[in-house]
C-alpha cells in the first residue's frame, strides 16, 4: 500500500465517518436479533478447519450495550475438546494489547471498556487462531475497528502461524473499507450469512 499523506489522511477522515455510522447502525439491532445472528456465525466458526484444528484460540468476551458478536458459547465448546482460551487483555502501564489464558469467571472490566483477564494470567506466546471483532469489514479482510489499533499491533506477533478471523453481521459486511498501511487485513471473514476466505492479492 504506497498511499500518500494526502490519501491517508483522507483514508482516517473517511474511517472516523464511517465508524459513527456502523455504530449507530448496530445499535438500532435488537438484543435477539443480535443473538440469532451471533448463533449463526458460532456455527460457520465452529465448521472451519482452521477452528477445527487449532488448540490455542483467542477470543473476545462481547461489550452487550455495543451489540457485539456474542462468542460466549463457542469459549464452553471449545474448552470441552481440551482447547486453550484466551482474551484480549490492555497493559495499563503501556497500553499494549497481550492475550492471556483465562476462564470467563476471570474476566472483568480494568479501565478499557471490556471485560479482559487480569494480569495475573498467563500471557499466550502463541496461538494458532486469533479471532477478531469488528464494526465493519470488507471481502479483502480489512477491517474497522474502534480505532484504538490495538489488533493492528498485536496480530503480526502471532502471524504466522496464527490464522485472523473478523467476525461481523451481514449487514457489517461493506465492498469496501478505507485502509492505511498500518491496518492489517485478516484471513477469513465470517458474517451470519457467509464464510469468505481472504487470498493473499485481494489483501494487499
Amino acid at each position: 500500500m504506497n498511499a500518500g499523506p494526502e490519501e491517508q489522511l483522507l483514508a482516517r477522515r473517511v474511517k472516523a465517518e464511517l465508524r459513527k455510522r456502523m455504530r449507530g447502525l448496530r445499535k438500532t439491532a435488537s438484543l435477539a436479533a443480535c443473538e440469532e445472528r451471533s448463533r449463526e456465525i458460532r456455527e460457520r466458526l465452529a465448521s472451519l478447519e482452521v477452528v477445527k484444528d487449532a488448540q490455542r484460540v483467542a477470543l473476545f468476551w462481547p461489550i452487550e450495550d455495543k451489540h457485539e458478536v456474542d462468542l460466549r458459547p463457542l469459549d464452553t465448546t471449545l474448552r470441552g475438546r481440551g482447547v486453550q482460551i484466551a482474551y484480549p487483555a490492555i497493559d495499563p502501564d503501556t497500553g499494549v494489547m497481550t492475550f492471556r489464558f483465562a476462564s470467563p469467571d476471570e474476566l472483568e472490566e480494568a479501565g478499557f471498556g471490556f471485560s479482559e483477564p487480569p494480569v495475573s494470567a498467563p500471557e499466550a506466546d502463541e496461538l494458532d487462531l486469533v479471532v477478531v471483532p469488528a464494526l465493519a469489514v470488507a471481502p479483502t479482510g480489512h477491517r474497522l475497528g474502534y480505532g484504538a489499533g490495538y489488533y493492528d499491533r498485536t496480530l503480526p506477533r502471532f502471524r504466522p502461524p496464527a490464522s485472523a478471523v473478523v467476525v461481523a453481521f451481514e449487514y457489517q459486511l461493506l465492498m469496501e473499507v478505507p485502509a492505511t498501511p498500518t491496518d492489517v487485513a485478516c484471513d477469513y471473514v465470517v458474517t451470519d450469512k457467509r464464510v469468505l476466505a481472504v487470498s493473499v492479492e485481494a489483501a494487499r
